[in-house]
């Protein structure tokens, strides 16, 4: 693990996507994170010795799920596929699909495992925030709250809009594992990689921390709020006060107003994956972020943890 001092930084975005603002001044006191992402190595040993089931590795319960297909009462996790030809880019049904036995062990289906696509040192993905705070209890951790992950991303540089500064390839260097090419299409590879990537493959921020961007986006303890502006609010009654040690909003008002018949809380993602791509989801950078059900599991998710201590 890393050691972060505790600080004041520039948390947010005017230059994103609109839930990234506004931007607020945050205080953190010290901690401690873990220096890469956890690897298929470290579950699997965590799986071994604490006998973890995954969400993914049980069949849903349909009570759970109002509507739900018969077919998809069976273990399994979501899988991205490229498309092979132009889609609109706001149909993620047409990249994503629920593969029946995808898995931590079975990143991509059945046909696949850890041993033969040599993913030991990968980060582990079909991982539900249940899985990662599972994880974390056993290991004696936590997960990040999104300030704290947000702080320990940008390593020491404030309001820069990438980890390592302004530009995104500097000089032409890939600085993480994200999509290069047309996305869902074709993927240049620049970067050397199609999918998730070793840890420590790229370099690590002022922090020493590695893939904070990029390869997959990681879970953190803050329950999703739209309305960053209200939360500040809550917290401060002065403007020109910083927040201190934020916690992220509620479980209700975390709910997906899109679908008001699924009552299931969704949790703050930060970092990005390999999946973002210049014309599609620029969420690889400190301020991005992206809600998610806590019972979900893809094979883009993936997590870190803390320890709050001095």
């Amino acid at each position: 693990m890393r050691h972060i001092p505790g600080g004041t930084f520039t948390m947010g975005s005017t230059h994103g996507y609109p839930e990234e603002g506004p931007t607020r001044q945050v205080k953190l006191d010290s901690f401690w994170v873990d220096e890469v992402p956890v690897t298929n190595r470290s579950f699997a040993r965590f799986v071994e010795h604490s006998g973890h089931i995954t969400t993914a590795e049980i069949a849903p319960d349909s009570k759970d799920y109002p509507g739900m297909l018969p077919e998809m009462a069976h273990p399994g996790s979501l899988v991205f596929n490229k498309t092979g030809h132009p889609v609109p880019l706001d149909q993620v049904n047409l990249w994503w699909s629920f593969t029946l036995g995808a898995d931590w062990r079975h990143p991509w289906g059945l046909d696949s495992d850890l041993d033969a696509l040599d993913l030991w040192d990968h980060p582990v993905v079909h991982v539900s925030w249940h899985d990662a705070t599972a994880f974390a209890k056993w290991a004696g951790k936590s997960l990040p709250t999104e300030a704290e992950h947000e702080y320990a991303a940008r390593g020491g540089l404030d309001e820069k809009e990438f980890a390592w500064g302004d530009e995104l390839a500097p000089e032409g260097q890939m600085m993480a594992n994200y999509w290069q090419g047309q996305f869902p299409i074709s993927n240049t590879l620049d970067d050397g990689w199609e999918r998730t990537s070793p840890v420590r493959s790229f370099p690590a921020n002022g922090y020493g921390l590695f893939d904070m961007i990029g390869n997959v986006w990681e879970w953190t303890s803050d329950w999703w709020v739209d309305q960053h502006d209200l939360l500040h609010r809550k917290k401060v009654r002065n403007a020109c006060c910083s927040v201190s040690n934020p916690r992220g909003g509620s479980l209700r008002d975390s709910f997906d107003p899109s679908q008001p018949q699924i009552r299931i809380g969704r949790k703050v993602l930060k970092g990005g994956s390999h999946l973002c791509a210049t014309n599609y989801c620029q969420r690889y950078r400190p301020a991005a972020r992206h809600p998610e059900m806590i019972d979900t599991s893809t094979s883009h998710i993936g997590f870190r943890c803390v320890i709050r201590r001095p």
